[in-house]
């Protein structure tokens, strides 16, 4: 699917243009937590972006470090004590905390599954020099390997594409989910009101967040059989 050029550079459009919106919110946002959730925010679209395209490929361990480091920011502020306030204190910060939470885990799985497919021969990069994501064809000559693939984590990657599909599937339910709460959120009719600023606030954060679902969804396709 990555070798058509078109919808690699959608996909990069997409990302860049996300994680530029998570940088603003974060250069915006007076409370610190706030900020640093939306720069992990922006940082994790820049290396799914990277991804695409093959960049860095000698810090793969570095980010894969990041994001599941992220991914436990996320789980502890999911986990906090009702008393802090600036953490996920009620319900409905919980579950977002928890979501993004997979969405970082996710992010940091594909990039070990994208290194051990490249290392076990399963992409090759094309003639024309395109490389990573962005170019990959599957080689159907390829020889296993002797011997699994172990990620830092010392998790073996030989079950990647049956993971694949239930991310797949995890993130396609997720962005069913935000376009209805999308949905839902209609904007109110006096657009000088207070609460139809919150309300718009909550249909870009929805319709941002469906995007970023339906990528994630896009990108683990490509590593099911």
């Amino acid at each position: 699917m990555f070798n058509i050029p078109a919808i690699t550079w959608t996909l990069t459009a997409v990302l860049l243009l996300s994680g530029s919106y998570h940088l603003l919110q974060a250069m915006k946002s007076r409370q610190l937590t706030d900020q640093v959730n939306k720069s992990l925010h922006a940082l994790m679209h820049l290396l799914m972006a990277a991804m695409l395209w093959n960049l860095a490929p000698s810090t793969m361990l570095a980010q894969i470090a990041v994001l599941t480091g992220a991914a436990l920011w996320f789980i502890i502020q999911a986990v906090a004590r009702p008393e802090f306030k600036t953490l996920c204190a009620d319900g409905h910060g919980r579950l977002k905390c928890v979501y993004h939470s997979l969405t970082m885990a996710g992010a940091a799985l594909m990039i070990a599954m994208m290194g051990h497919m490249s290392t076990a021969g399963y992409i090759t990069a094309p003639s024309d020099g395109m490389a990573g994501m962005g170019g990959m064809t599957m080689s159907h000559n390829h020889h296993p390997m002797a011997a699994p693939i172990e990620t830092t984590a010392g998790v073996s990657m030989d079950h990647s594409p049956a993971l694949a599909i239930l991310l797949t599937a995890a993130f396609t339910a997720a962005s069913i989910i935000f376009i209805i709460l999308l949905l839902r959120a209609r904007p109110t009719k006096n657009t000088h009101h207070p609460r139809s600023d919150h309300r718009l606030s909550l249909r870009a954060e929805h319709a941002l967040e469906a995007l970023g679902a339906a990528v994630m969804a896009l990108m683990f396709t490509t590593m099911t059989p």
